[in-house]
Parts: C-alpha cells; sequence; structure tokens
C-alpha cells in the first residue's frame, strides 16, 4: 500500500511525458495519441538489405529494393523501426541536439521489436562511433546510448568503442551517397585494442538514423576488413526511399 501511495506521488510530481513532444501522456515510454499519428512505424513489406518499406503486403519474401538490387550493401541485412520524417524526426532531433537520453529506453525496445530476426543470431553490437569533438559538444554517443541498451535487455556483447573516428567530417546534411562516402573516406577504423573481438563473429551494426548508407557502408567494411563473420545492421529511423 505504501509502495502503491509513493508511485502514486512519484507519477503526480514527475508524470510520464510523450517521447516525441514532451507533453504529458497516460503510459511510461510512450506517443501522445497526435504524436502517434504522426510518426510512421515501419510494418508489412521492407526491403531486407536496407530496411525502407515497399508497397505492397508482407508475404514472408525476401524483398530487395531497386537500390539495393543495383548497388548493394556492404552488410546483409538492414531494419529500421520508423521513417525519419514526422514524429520519428523530431525524436531522433531531440536524441541528437535536445539532451533527451530519456527517449533512449523506448527506442531501444522499439529496435528490439524491429530487429528481433537480426538479434538472435548476433554475436556482438557495434554502435557508430562520434568524433570526440561532437562527442564533447553533445556529452554522449546516442549510438552507443541505444547499443548499450539494446545490449542489455538482449545480453548481447556490445563494443562501444571497438569502432573510432580518426578525422571530423563535414556535416552530411544535404550531400549525395557519393559525397558522403566521399566524406566518409578514410574517417572511421576499427580500434586494434578491440580487433579480435569481432573476428569470425556476427556483427550487428546499431545508429539513431540512416539517410543513404554511408556510413553504415564504411563502418561494415571496416568490420569485414578486420575479420567479421557477417554485419548487419539496425537503426531507429530511415528515411524511406521512393521504391
Amino acid at each position: 500500500m505504501l509502495a502503491n501511495m509513493f508511485n502514486g506521488l512519484v507519477r503526480a510530481a514527475y508524470p510520464p511525458l510523450c517521447v516525441s513532444c514532451g507533453v504529458e501522456t497516460e503510459a511510461e515510454n510512450g506517443l501522445c495519441s497526435d504524436c502517434w499519428g504522426d510518426t510512421y512505424f515501419i510494418d508489412g513489406a521492407i526491403c531486407d538489405s536496407c530496411g525502407t518499406p515497399l508497397i505492397g503486403e508482407d508475404m514472408g519474401d525476401e524483398l530487395i529494393c531497386d537500390s539495393c538490387t543495383h548497388a548493394p550493401p556492404a552488410w546483409i541485412q538492414g531494419r529500421a523501426s520508423v521513417v525519419y520524417d514526422g514524429g520519428g524526426r523530431r525524436i531522433i532531433l531531440a536524441l541528437k541536439h535536445g539532451d533527451r537520453l530519456d527517449v533512449v529506453i523506448p527506442l531501444a525496445e522499439w529496435m528490439i521489436k524491429s530487429g528481433a530476426d537480426l538479434l538472435r543470431k548476433t554475436d556482438v553490437i557495434i554502435p557508430v562511433p562520434l568524433h570526440r569533438s561532437r562527442l564533447f559538444t553533445r556529452k554522449y554517443n546516442q549510438a552507443a546510448a541505444l547499443g548499450n541498451q539494446i545490449a542489455k535487455r538482449t545480453n548481447i556483447q556490445t563494443v562501444p568503442d571497438l569502432l573510432i573516428r580518426t578525422k571530423r567530417t563535414k556535416m552530411q546534411k544535404g550531400m549525395s551517397r557519393n559525397e558522403r562516402l566521399e566524406n566518409q573516406s578514410d574517417a572511421i577504423q576499427v580500434n586494434p585494442r578491440f580487433v579480435q573481438m569481432i573476428v569470425d563473429k556476427n556483427v550487428l551494426l546499431i545508429d539513431d538514423v540512416m539517410t543513404t548508407g554511408a556510413t553504415m557502408s564504411t563502418c561494415a567494411n571496416e568490420c569485414i576488413s578486420a575479420g567479421a563473420a557477417t554485419v548487419n545492421t539496425l537503426v531507429f529511423a530511415r528515411v524511406a526511399r521512393d521504391e
């Protein structure tokens, strides 16, 4: 009884907030009705390689989008939870630039659901690295925060510092895929201290958002060159391709 009273007082003092917009909600780690309608969860037919949503119903087949057919990614399979638009975009911006580390738990839970089939065959979780100068500005690596939370909930090993950024790259907003690939050239490497932790292992790369996949490609290629058996990807949000 006392515990219920205490929980009630805590809830009254600190009511649950919408993960996206921050207004009060009824449930912990949830979305308000407006943001729920404005957040596009990826369900149904998807590209098995990059996770982009496809037109049509999910018939259980492994579908590949035109982009991945013409230019196969460096990894094998990819999954995403939401489309990077509307509520999904607001959540990412809040996490990246609004110090909203409180959204990591619900995002990790959604990602675990979206990537369940990949997590079952994962040996080690690796987050996309952040350059130390940006880490100083943001105070945390959002990909590592998501990776740590997913690892905690799935009992899968994670190595947050396996990949390191050796140079600060330009901001990639507005760049084409080729420009992004050039921007990432020689920018990410495997940390020699931890290289043995991915040799012959099935790696799952984690990031908050995927646009063209250039950063993930660089990370995947580095892991493969270091001896990883397979590389898959899991992100919270991705830009939907026009397929």
